[in-house]
C-alpha cells in the first residue's frame, strides 16, 4: 500500500469538494453559511476505519477496494450512494 500516494490523492480530492470552503444552506427564514461535515479515514498498521465504520483490515476485500479507488483518484465507490458529489 503507497501510503504517500493514498494521502495525496486524499488532499486531492478534498480540495475538489472544497474543504475549507463554506456552503449555502437554504432555511425557512433565509439561509446560512454551513461548514461541510467531514468523513474520517483512519489508516492503521493492519486496517481501515471509513467514518464511525468498523475497522477492516487491509486484507479485506472491501478495504482493498476503498484504497484502489483513493489509490486511483477516485472517492471510494463505497460512499457513492450517500455522497453522490464527494465528501
Amino acid at each position: 500500500i503507497d501510503f504517500d500516494l493514498i494521502l495525496e490523492n486524499i488532499k486531492d480530492l478534498n480540495s475538489l469538494v472544497g474543504e475549507g470552503i463554506s456552503q449555502i444552506e437554504h432555511t425557512p427564514r433565509g439561509a446560512r453559511l454551513r461548514w461541510p461535515e467531514p468523513l474520517p479515514l483512519t489508516l492503521y498498521q493492519n486496517g481501515i476505519v471509513v467514518g464511525n465504520g468498523a475497522f477492516r483490515p487491509y486484507q479485506h476485500p472491501s478495504a482493498q477496494q476503498c484504497l484502489q479507488d483513493i489509490m486511483d483518484g477516485y472517492f471510494p465507490s463505497e460512499l457513492q450512494p450517500r455522497y453522490p458529489d464527494g465528501i
